[in-house]
């Protein structure tokens, strides 16, 4: 690891103002999977700005219902407040199956935001990869890509977004506060995240100089009804081959509420509009759940490795929305 600079700002100004003013300064804490990437050498920053003493640890209520969780709650706090697991269940379930509970019990919002793809292609500096060196190709387009994406992928990158918590705020159209010496900006979740396109290097809206200070989850009836179901290889400490962050609304045997969105299956947290279309209106069943399915996954760009995520995201819907409609209809 190279030398660097350490700079533990005692508040937010005080940390923007640090890396506006330090020439490849990093965030360290409410940020990256930092240090795991300095180790690796796939990270070198001049400065690193330790946030976590920040006052940033709070979730407080909105005035039309909604929540403000700062950044640095840690993800443990956030998936036990009684809050969340009321009126969000989906991201307290989402939030418990990340990682183990130790890594829980240090992870923050913030930092479950910003973390990077576990492509092992972008950890391992010998092989090709667009995303750590712009230009360099893809090793994964052609090798082992079983756990890569099938949505949002381009010929430059195929890497999958790893984060749970990420997968219920896209369903729930949370909105990320960022703030840097220029004022405080508001950035819709689905904008946050990019798509690679041809600049994969490029993975949010966020500005070199901003800092992430909260997520503010927006008043969502829907969403006191919702799940998140993740299939993975293994019961614990495993990323998601599939997952689905679902809320559903029948009333007379209709779709009168849905929110959808897939995770371990896209390049970024991928909020399933054509399902959520195809759904919304028509009938509850089997039939409609299996064609809204069938819609989202339609423009799917698989590769030997990894097509079998098609129908698996197909049959994970499907089963995470029967779920919800046999648990008695609203109206």
């Amino acid at each position: 690891m190279r030398p660097f600079a350490y700079v533990r700002p005692a508040d937010v100004e005080a940390a923007v103002h640090a890396v506006a003013t330090e020439p490849g300064a990093k965030f360290l804490g409410g940020g990256t999977n930092l240090v795991d990437l300095m180790r690796e050498g796939i990270e070198r920053p001049d400065t690193v700005v330790d946030v976590t003493g920040l006052p940033l640890d709070t979730v407080d209520d909105l005035p039309d219902g909604g929540l403000r969780i700062g950044a640095l709650v840690r993800n443990s706090a956030l998936a036990a407040d009684p809050r969340v697991r009321d009126h969000y269940p989906m991201v307290s379930q989402a939030l418990l199956a990340g990682a183990s509970p130790q890594l829980r019990n240090m992870a923050t919002v913030g930092g479950n935001l910003l973390q990077r793809t576990r492509c092992p292609y972008f950890y391992d500096t010998a092989s090709a990869c667009n995303k750590r060196e712009p230009g360099a190709g893809c090793d994964a387009l052609g090798g082992f890509n079983r756990g890569h994406a099938i949505l949002g992928v381009s010929e430059s990158c195929i890497a999958a977004h790893p984060s749970d918590m990420c997968v219920a705020l896209a369903a729930l159209d949370a909105v990320v506060e960022a703030r840097s010496v220029r004022g405080t900006r508001r950035i819709p979740i689905e904008e946050f995240h990019r798509l690679p396109g041809d600049t994969p290097q490029v993975e949010t809206a966020l500005a070199p100089d901003e800092l992430v200070t909260a997520v503010e989850l927006p008043a969502v009836p829907v969403a006191a009804r919702s799940r998140y179901r993740k299939v993975r290889d293994r019961a614990s400490y495993a990323f998601a081959l599939v997952s689905v962050a679902a809320a559903l609304e029948v009333r007379d045997g209709a779709v009168t509420g849905v929110r959808l969105a897939l995770g371990g299956v896209a390049a970024k947290p991928w909020r399933a509009r054509a399902a959520e279309e195809a759904l919304l209106g028509g009938p509850a069943g089997e039939e409609a759940f299996r064609r809204a399915a069938e819609a989202e996954l339609a423009t799917a760009n698989v590769r030997p490795g990894n097509a079998f995520k098609s129908r698996l995201a197909e049959a994970t819907i499907v089963a995470t929305l029967r779920e919800l409609s046999t648990e008695g209809d609203a109206g």
